[in-house]
């Protein structure tokens, strides 16, 4: 009884492993994206749209700043909080740290939600940079759900054996 409960458990941190290498990921590239941005923002340059025309139009309305922060700045603060606290939880294997960094996966995709809907519905046009990280934000909620519902399974299982 005992092999099987480890022979569960380890196969279950090799799932949550890989996951959280694959939430990682998208971690990075969110923070790569709003980081060029940002670095964009206090060059005074617009980066050059790759498939849409909209980013100078987005980049440079009254929506892309807070109170004077560039919103790529905010966004590249927030993934760099999720890429720490996941490299914290792949490094000691706390759960609380991956935890941390599935809930503020909600924050990212609310606030992605808002963004693209202010392209669309305000702006009028669609900044490609933006998706890139409203993109990441999405993918990395939808992969904290996996590794939520995955964990709570595991939880469980370890209960009955």
């Amino acid at each position: 009884m005992m092999s099987l409960r480890k022979s569960s458990t380890k196969n279950s941190m090799k799932i949550s492993r890989g996951l959280s290498f694959i939430f990682l990921f998208f971690a990075l590239v969110g923070f790569l994206d709003a980081t060029y941005l940002t670095a964009q923002h206090f060059l005074g340059k617009v980066p050059p749209c790759l498939v849409t025309e909209g980013c100078s139009t987005v980049l440079t309305s009254k929506w892309s700043e807070i109170m004077g922060v560039p919103v790529s700045l905010i966004g590249a603060i927030y993934y760099v909080v999720i890429l720490l606290l996941t490299i914290a939880f792949l490094s000691s294997g706390k759960k609380i740290f991956l935890a941390l960094a599935i809930y503020g996966t909600w924050v990212g995709f609310a606030a992605s939600i808002w963004f693209v809907g202010l392209q669309v519905f305000v702006i009028k046009d669609i900044c490609f940079y933006c998706m890139i990280s409203a993109f990441s934000s999405t993918l990395l909620f939808i992969t904290g759900l996996i590794l939520l519902k995955k964990s709570k399974k595991i939880s469980s299982k370890n209960l009955l054996i």
